[in-house]
């Protein structure tokens, strides 16, 4: 078994570092509110630690699911960053959903430090956190990904190396591109049926066993309807991250349309109070 650390426990780390523990690595936890690492650790075992530097000392594999580039950044290469005490040839696994700029800018960080670094943004949300199936999309070195996969896989059902470093932070954004525009087009879709006078249930199991199906239309169509949207993934980390896929657009010249638009959209429900709603809240927009 590894000895590991983990850096950030939201609501995506939390249980991702859960699954690591019981699968019997050894695992020492940092956030930066101590009261939820003590309450990680009395529910888990393991140990937490007051910095990222700490919680990495001597580790072989050190986990982060923060923020954004500034807060990878900060427990990676900041003061008391993990790069500091990481043991030798030990591998970075970042989760969080960031640029691919900083995920190469920290791979070249960590290289030169004799470390690895892997960009492994996750996809499928809280619940795909909680019950260890959450598609895992990894940039970096091969070599380091294979050392690292196995214990990825304890809470990620599809771990999937795409390529140079980068290059999960780019897979994740083609990801966030196209759950932009399903949740639109659903939202439209659902409003308009309940405008029709349809029964929303019918129309779903209907639709739902044809070319219309998606995975939003699973497992968010009938909370939609029911205006239910506590839960899932909050607009204003869809707005992070729909900022960055525009950047990485303006970079390689992409052109981002609909995107674009959702992005105000979502920005529109963040402004009315409802940005820790989940995405699919959208649909609020069109029942006014």
């Amino acid at each position: 078994m590894a000895k590991a650390a983990f850096l950030g426990l939201g609501v995506m780390g939390y249980p991702m570092a859960g699954h690591l523990a019981a699968a019997g690595h050894e695992v020492v936890v940092y956030n930066r509110t101590a009261e939820k690492a003590k309450k990680w650790t009395a529910q888990h075992g393991g140990s937490h630690a007051a910095t990222p530097a700490e919680a990495a000392k001597g580790a072989e594999f050190v986990f982060a699911c923060v923020g954004d580039d500034a807060d990878i950044r900060a427990v990676t290469t900041g003061t008391d960053g993990a790069f500091s005490t990481m043991a030798d040839n030990a591998v970075f696994i970042d989760n969080t959903t960031a640029s691919a700029d900083v995920a190469r800018e920290l791979y070249q960080a960590a290289r030169d430090k004799g470390l690895n670094f892997i960009d492994a943004p996750v996809s499928g949300g809280q619940a795909g956190a909680e019950n260890g199936k959450l598609t895992v999309m990894c940039g970096g070195d091969g070599d380091a990904f294979g050392r690292a996969e196995p214990l990825m896989s304890c809470y990620g059902a599809k771990v999937t190396h795409m390529g140079d470093a980068g290059a999960g932070q780019l897979t994740k954004m083609v990801n966030q591109i196209c759950i932009a525009g399903l949740v639109q087009g659903l939202s439209e879709a659902l409003a308009f049926g309940q405008k029709a006078g349809l029964d929303m249930d019918k129309v779903l199991g209907v639709v739902s066993g044809g070319a219309a199906q998606s995975w939003q239309m699973e497992n968010r169509g009938t909370t939609m309807v029911r205006d239910e949207f506590d839960f899932g993934f909050a607009v204003d980390w869809m707005r992070k991250d729909l900022r960055i896929c525009m950047a990485e657009a303006a970079q390689n010249g992409s052109e981002l349309p609909v995107t674009a638009l959702v992005a105000q959209f979502y920005a529109a429900l963040s402004h009315q109070g409802f940005g820790r709603n989940d995405t699919s809240s959208l649909i609020r927009l069109l029942k006014r």
